[in-house]
């Protein structure tokens, strides 16, 4: 069984949790950027890009690096396969509870028309 590190796995969901957050990603995901052009996309102040991208750094998802005045942000080393796999583990776990609700379900409606009811 695939053992997950809870404080990674928080750290990541936190991360992803919010739209802004995860709108940094896909802006990265098409080209680095600096805090300052990631504030002006999302139309926020330079202080509250600073904090978004601190926690997706925390999270392993970004990495930053300062050239003189400027901060660049990429997207960092991480790539979500433990995240992945963790929810993969809990999307088969309720196909297997689906399943199972439509065997009783079937069950059920063929015993209700062996007794003559609809």
């Amino acid at each position: 069984m695939v053992q997950f590190s809870p404080r990674r796995l928080d750290a990541s969901f936190a991360a992803l949790s919010d739209a802004t957050r995860r709108g940094v990603l896909e802006q990265l995901g098409r080209a680095d950027a600096s805090i300052t052009d990631l504030a002006d996309k999302f139309h926020m102040t330079l202080t509250g890009m600073k904090k978004h991208v601190s926690v997706l750094e925390q999270a392993g998802l970004v990495t930053t690096e300062k050239i003189g005045r400027v901060r660049t942000c990429k997207l960092g080393p991480r790539r979500l396969e433990d995240e992945a796999a963790w929810i993969e583990k809990y999307r088969l776990m309720w196909d297997a509870r689906f399943d199972e609700l439509e065997n009783v379900v079937e069950e059920l409606t063929r015993k209700e028309k062996s007794h003559g009811r609809k």
